[in-house]
């Protein structure tokens, strides 16, 4: 019920979803003075959110910022990744990534360094309808495929949500090495509820962040000033995180 929940709540707080609504309210609205206030209410929501420096302005101070490789001291026992990342075709019988495979790309680049001696995947199904699309096996046989041995892979398939990532990992990795050194990467913008669910379960991890949005502060004329797609995309996941926070707050899961 929680994950079905989550995902109205999420379709409800997305910026394009307000828009919609606000475009439909001035159509149907027959007050003519009234129709042009909402015209202009509508453009500067939508100008707003698809704003890119505004969305960095926001994502900044909010994303966990990125350390540098050799900012991490020795070998770690695994680097846990979470998922959310991929989208499993059934026709072609393939993964198909969004930008959110930076999180498994970090892992397999910090393995090949010798910064860590497993990769631990954490991810079951995000979707509602393809419940057996178990991503952190896709992710698994992606990985066998590039070569990086079954030893040194470990799955926990069967969390929804990031609460789940934290609980359901525990016990695996305290098998593997109850006082063990982690690594949790995951997205930017993701990391603060990530981290605080691990630390909640008693797993204490180093967070190495994936997938930045904000990055340097640009002021670059189409950045400044001109609608971007991509913006309105990174506010749908911003407000996703600010409202996952207070509800995971809340419910007393960080």
């Amino acid at each position: 019920m929680f994950f079905i929940i989550s995902k109205l709540l999420g379709f409800l707080i997305t910026p394009i979803v307000w828009i919609a609504i606000l475009l439909l309210w001035t159509l149907l609205t027959k007050d003519s003075s009234k129709q042009r206030k909402l015209l202009l209410i509508t453009f500067g929501v939508f100008y707003f959110f698809s704003n890119g420096f505004i969305l960095d302005e926001f994502m900044r101070p909010y994303e966990t910022p990125a350390i540098r490789e050799s900012q991490l001291s020795g070998k770690y026992d695994a680097g846990i990744v979470l998922g959310g990342m991929i989208a499993y075709d059934n026709t072609l019988i393939r993964p198909q990534f969004d930008r959110a495979v930076d999180r498994i790309m970090q892992a397999i680049t910090l393995y090949k360094d010798a910064k860590i001696r497993k990769i631990f995947i954490s991810g079951g199904s995000g979707s509602i309808l393809e419940k057996d699309a178990l991503e952190a096996l896709i992710l698994k046989d992606y990985l066998l495929k590039l070569g990086i041995p079954d030893s040194s892979i470990i799955v926990e398939a069967h969390s929804k949500n990031t609460r789940e990532n934290a609980i359901f990992s525990k016990p695996i990795l305290d098998s593997l090495n109850k006082n063990g050194k982690y690594i949790l990467i995951t997205s930017a913008f993701h990391m603060p509820r990530a981290l605080g669910c691990f630390k909640k379960v008693g797993v204490n991890v180093i967070p190495y962040s994936a997938d930045r949005y904000s990055g340097p502060r640009k002021f670059i004329f189409d950045h400044l000033f001109i609608p971007n797609i991509n913006a309105l995309m990174g506010w749908d996941l911003l407000l996703h995180e600010w409202l996952g926070l207070i509800i995971y707050k809340v419910s007393g899961y960080i």
